[in-house]
């Protein structure tokens, strides 16, 4: 039943301006009638209809994998190296890898995802080496250590099991028992070395 334009007019001559402009905001889905009278009641008031904000259109992103993760840690270290390069990314099963990590295995690890037109950026920004020196201030050089086998950057300083010994000793023995010195070692090449002032 279409409304009637006369009885759409007295009710919208009754409404307060608040009550209007929210009506304004749905303009679009008014009958025609309404519409015009709408319209005409705006007119007669001098009132400014409101910006009807057109709704965002959806963005179709083909999106690529260009990394894949077995710990979550290490997939936002590269998707935040990623993204510091402008580029935007993401991290795809991280949801389920956070429900169980036993889930990384099973899925093929998390992967980091980024725009197709992005795909070689990102690559190229993942296998850039790690830097052999960090320039702090203008006076402060950090020379990143190096595997002295094959001087590869890939190496981590001890296991973290160092002291437990000395625990169990401690705890078990009430002998103290000084800790194990933490070893170097290589990712690249599987050689351990201490530090000479160690």
């Amino acid at each position: 039943m279409t409304p009637n334009p006369e009885d759409l007019a007295a009710q919208y001559a009754q409404m307060s301006e608040t009550e209007l402009m929210e009506l304004a905001r749905s303009y679009d889905g008014l009958p025609e009638v309404a519409q015009v009278a709408l319209r005409a009641e705006f007119a007669r008031r001098g009132l400014e209809p409101p910006l009807v904000q057109e709704p965002e259109e959806w963005e179709f992103r083909r999106l690529v994998t260009v990394r894949r993760y077995r710990d979550l840690a290490e997939a936002y270290v590269g998707r935040s190296m990623v993204e510091s390069a402008g580029i935007p990314a993401w991290v795809a099963d991280e949801n389920l890898v956070r429900m169980d990590w036993f889930w990384s295995n099973l899925v093929g690890g998390m992967r980091l995802q980024v725009d197709v037109r992005d795909e070689a950026a990102a690559r190229e920004i993942l296998e850039e080496g790690i830097p052999e020196t960090i320039t702090y201030d203008d006076e402060e050089v950090y020379v990143q250590p190096a595997c002295p086998k094959c001087g590869s950057a890939h190496i981590t300083l001890g296991s973290g099991t160092e002291c437990g010994r000395s625990f169990v000793a401690l705890y078990f023995l009430a002998i103290p028992v000084p800790p194990r010195k933490a070893l170097w070692h290589c990712a690249s090449c599987g050689a351990e070395w201490s530090t000479p002032n160690d």
